[in-house]
């Protein structure tokens, strides 16, 4: 009787650890590794930062490993040699990829931000700022060729700027240098990102006089994008990746600045609160974080202008070519 008690014992607990160990390997097993590459870090890019925080990926079945890989061409290398399975990244990259004839297109799923990021930062406080003062100026901008620069030589022309004629315009610094340059003495402006613009202006290094954002419009800015071949191969995958964005989405948009900092606040550890605060308000306050992963043709169509504008498209390349909407549409049925 002893003995077949102790046996039932044993059979239970072998019973109770199976299936512990069985639990534990289920959610370990069926996690699918995504890996991503964000062209910089930024609070830009808030609604990223929550989907990780807030374990929207993880709820959706996914394991996401984010790497920053500094400026536009090191993320399209990035995900062109297969370093990468996701790039967070202009969609203007994208267009210069298919532009080379690639066989493998770089495809645009799920928008994340549909406003230009920067700000324009003077060195000497101005009041009654009016665009016509930065005629005869020094301005030290962004890589040619990227969004932001393109973005803000759309808005100079947009006021009647030529950036080639009618202000000295410093483009040979890379991404990373260009707030250290700034800060060095290079330039009377410049066109930052934040939280750098913030932290320019607390430090008394630099003044906020302008929105590049609020004069651009609506584009498809900044976006989760993937080869063709990975986005035939992982459809589940996309979806479940694109789902994770949207309710990032709506819960940015239903929270205030103050409590989407504290949740993004472990991937700005060098950055003042109040600082993370401040920006991330900016950018709810000027609309730059998309409410939904939809990238529309309007905005593409905008986008086109901008590099038209800048000279950098060689033929328009049409919407249907580059975007599919099809997982940011399901997206929006399936979270709500």
């Amino acid at each position: 009787m002893k003995r077949r008690i102790v046996l039932s014992l044993l059979l239970s607990v072998v019973l109770v650890m199976t299936a512990v160990l069985a639990g534990c390997g289920k959610g370990d097993s069926e996690k699918v590794k995504v890996r991503i590459g964000e062209v910089t870090r930024s609070l830009f890019y808030a609604p990223e930062y929550v989907a990780v925080a807030k374990g929207f990926f993880e709820e959706e079945g996914l394991d996401v490993e984010l790497t920053t890989t500094p400026g536009g061409d090191k993320t399209m290398t990035a995900l062109l040699s297969n370093a990468i399975d996701v790039a967070l990244v202009g969609s203007e990259t994208s267009i210069y990829v298919y532009q080379q004839g690639s066989d493998d297109p770089i495809i645009n799923f799920a928008q994340v931000t549909q406003t230009d990021g920067t700000f324009l930062v003077a060195k000497n406080a101005v009041e009654n700022f009016d665009w016509s003062s930065l005629k005869g100026s020094v301005f030290l901008g962004q890589r040619v060729g990227g969004m932001p620069q393109m973005a803000g030589e759309f808005v100079l022309k947009k006021h009647g700027i030529n950036p080639q004629a009618d202000l000295e315009l410093i483009q040979n610094v890379d991404f990373a240098n260009i707030a250290a340059a700034f800060a060095s003495g290079t330039g009377d402006y410049v066109q930052l990102f934040e939280p750098t613009a913030s932290i320019f202006e607390k430090e008394g290094r630099g003044h906020v006089i302008a929105s590049f954002g609020t004069e651009s419009g609506h584009l498809p800015y900044t976006v989760f994008m993937t080869k063709k071949s990975y986005l035939d191969k992982n459809k589940e995958t996309v979806q479940s990746f694109t789902n994770a964005v949207h309710k990032a989405q709506l819960w940015v948009e239903s929270n205030d600045a103050a409590t989407i900092a504290e949740a993004v606040l472990p991937f700005f550890e060098n950055v003042d609160k109040d600082i993370i605060i401040s920006s991330i308000d900016r950018y709810k306050q000027q609309g730059s974080f998309a409410t939904d992963p939809i990238i529309d043709e309007a905005e593409w169509n905008n986008l086109l202008d901008v590099i038209t504008t800048a000279g950098e498209l060689e033929k328009r390349t049409e919407h249907s070519e580059l975007v599919d909407t099809s997982f940011a549409e399901a997206a929006i049925k399936a979270v709500k």
